[in-house]
């Protein structure tokens, strides 16, 4: 196991920026301990897709004196640019693409001080609840090697539960912060809409669905983060309610008793898994013991037309990103450079008209008035995130059948057909992770806590979501369950296994 620094393992990253803000251990020693820790650990996890080691140790005499000082940190492989360094959005024609100019959240980052190592694993175009792109291969969970961490942040949560480092970049589109979070034993919040900038490279992806963070070990940590990233920015096409004080200053139980709206159902699904409902149910009843009042309600919403307004919005996105992947490589689109999923994914937009759209758009503004509707009733909103535990690596593959199902929607490409498709698309892809696309949707910040393991030792997360602007509430309540069930100790079995073993998984080193 790693040497260097053995307390590396058990600091946040709030810990080890008071460490070596003091001096008591030094930016150069922290690096160095993550650097041993991905080579000892990843060949195992495949999270740490691009390795940028020379860059940080190039860097490590030099860097800013802020909050984060010294914190190896992980970037996302999907839309966050770091300039000189490869993004990939792990795409097979963006391999080795490199970006010209830092995205504004990388660059926030760094200004904090963070010792950026590497790029995490994200399948491509950070699509599905798995992390298993073509060109990387897949993204395996440090608490069994044989499942997902989940997706689309699930490189950067197999890290983080694997010690490898204390906190790392994530994004959420559809859950891709908080279903990882949930698979690995961590926490994670998805913020409001319009809370972090995606400049300069845009304004908002997938309708505004995603939102940028972080999936940490502790909720201090992430508190932390979002305070280093969420500043107001000229330009932005919206912005979410100003925050009266640091997030890190919400670090202390509500002043006030909760009340809490318990979901034990699927949102977008139609079954949950007796663990998934066990996890819920334990956390309602930690709830209650901790005061709150806890009544069994649900936010009002037509789950069909969400559910085809959230695919017609991601579908339209997708062809947008395969039409932009194209073009940056100067080769016209064809369905030989992209996995099938994406492929079909951008028939789809290509065939959505204008009228589909805008009408995708009205029904989720209307259910946006519904959920805050709700939310004056209620405090915050609870519910599983997943409605099965993390599932086996290539449980979303392909067999013979299916490819052959796509090839003819392929070269029929017609739109009543792929209508077809997308129902049925929208139905098997959201079974397993049904709970996180509507806070996505109506803009809501959303969190996962890891509250609870199945007797086989898997993390299942808690979904705690809150009214528009409310991350405030959501890191109270949080700190407060962190509190009441600490669950910073646990180790993933990865950490004892010796020697490691090494699953086959490609890496490109920069």
């Amino acid at each position: 196991m790693a040497r260097s620094l053995p307390e590396y393992d058990t600091l946040d990253a709030t810990a080890m920026a008071a460490l070596a803000l003091r001096g008591e251990v030094s930016p150069g020693e922290l690096l160095e301990a993550a650097i041993e820790r991905v080579e000892e650990r990843d060949p195992a996890l495949n999270a740490v897709v691009t390795r940028l080691f020379e860059r940080a140790r190039g860097r490590v005499g030099a860097l800013p004196r802020g909050p984060l000082y010294g914190v190896p940190f992980l970037l996302k492989d999907l839309k966050a640019q770091l300039k000189g360094t490869p993004t990939s959005n792990s795409t097979r024609r963006m391999k080795g693409a490199v970006a010209q100019e830092d995205s504004l959240i990388a660059a926030r980052f760094e200004a904090a001080g963070v010792q950026t190592i590497g790029k995490s694993n994200t399948p491509e175009f950070g699509i599905l609840g798995v992390t298993e792109p073509a060109v990387w291969g897949p993204c395996r969970n440090p608490w069994d090697l044989s499942r997902t961490p989940g997706g689309s942040s699930g490189g950067a949560a197999a890290a983080v539960a694997a010690r490898v480092v204390p906190v790392a970049h994530a994004g959420d589109g559809g859950g891709s912060i908080r279903i990882p979070a949930s698979a690995c034993g961590l926490f994670g919040l998805k913020p409001t809409r319009g809370r972090v900038s995606m400049a300069p490279f845009a304004g908002e992806a997938w309708g505004g669905f995603v939102q940028e963070g972080v999936v940490s070990r502790s909720v201090r940590d992430a508190a932390l983060c979002l305070d280093q990233i969420d500043a107001l920015t000229p330009g932005e096409p919206y912005a979410a309610p100003h925050k009266p004080q640091p997030w890190t200053a919400h670090l202390r139980p509500p002043a006030r008793r909760l009340r809490v709206a318990l979901h034990r159902g699927a949102l977008y699904g139609d079954h949950t898994h007796p663990e998934c409902l066990r996890a819920v149910d334990e956390a309602a009843a930690l709830l209650r013991d901790l005061g709150h009042e806890v009544e069994e309600a649900c936010p009002p919403f037509e789950r069909d037309a969400l559910v085809q307004a959230y695919f017609y919005t991601v579908a339209c996105g997708t062809a947008r990103f395969v039409e932009d992947t194209a073009a940056y490589a100067g080769v016209r689109p064809r369905p030989s450079d992209f996995e099938p999923t994406t492929w079909l994914l951008a028939q789809i937009g290509w065939k959505c008209d204008g009228a589909t759209l805008l009408k995708a758009q009205r029904d989720m503004h209307r259910a946006a008035r519904g959920v805050a509707a709700f939310f004056e009733r209620y405090d915050v909103f609870v519910s599983p995130v997943h409605a099965e535990p993390p599932l086996p690596i290539g449980a979303f593959a392909l067999d013979f059948a299916r490819r052959a199902q796509l090839a003819v929607v392929r070269a029929l490409n017609s739109r009543a057909l792929l209508d077809r498709v997308l129902e049925t698309l929208g139905r098997d892809a959201l079974s397993r992770t049904p709970n996180t696309q509507l806070f996505n949707q109506t803009g809501q910040p959303a969190m996962s806590v890891p509250l609870y393991w199945t007797p086989e030792g898997l993390p299942l997360g808690v979904q705690v979501a809150a009214p528009f602007g409310g991350e405030g509430l959501l890191f109270e309540l949080a700190a407060e369950l962190e509190e009441a069930r600490p669950w910073a100790g646990r180790l993933p079995p990865l950490l004892s296994a010796a020697p490691l073993t090494p699953s086959p998984s490609r890496s490109h080193h920069a």
